[in-house]
């Protein structure tokens, strides 16, 4: 395997487990509770093994898809909770 592509998988996993760290630790903050933050950083600590596993498969087209699906998921899912925000604020 080209160096190349070994450093894009590690990039990869590396966003990868960030991201659930970083949305289990927001959620956590959101709460502000300490069997929450327990409770978050436990799946964040997972999914970042998973991602480990992952990363072997981010090449495949299915993955590929699936991982685009996410992603679109996780953007509106931001927008729905921005736009909820926004409606808030007005009233």
């Amino acid at each position: 395997m080209p160096q190349e592509e070994k450093s894009d998988k590690k990039r990869a996993t590396d966003s990868f487990a960030e991201i659930f760290r970083a949305f289990g630790q927001a959620i956590s903050e959101v709460f502000d509770d300490p069997e929450l933050k327990k409770s978050a950083k436990e799946f964040a600590d997972s999914a970042a093994e998973s991602a480990k596993t992952l990363a072997k498969r981010f090449n495949d087209e299915d993955v590929k898809a699936k991982f685009r699906d996410v992603g679109k998921a996780a953007e509106e899912f931001g927008k729905s909770v921005a736009d909820h925000f926004k409606e808030e604020h007005k009233e």
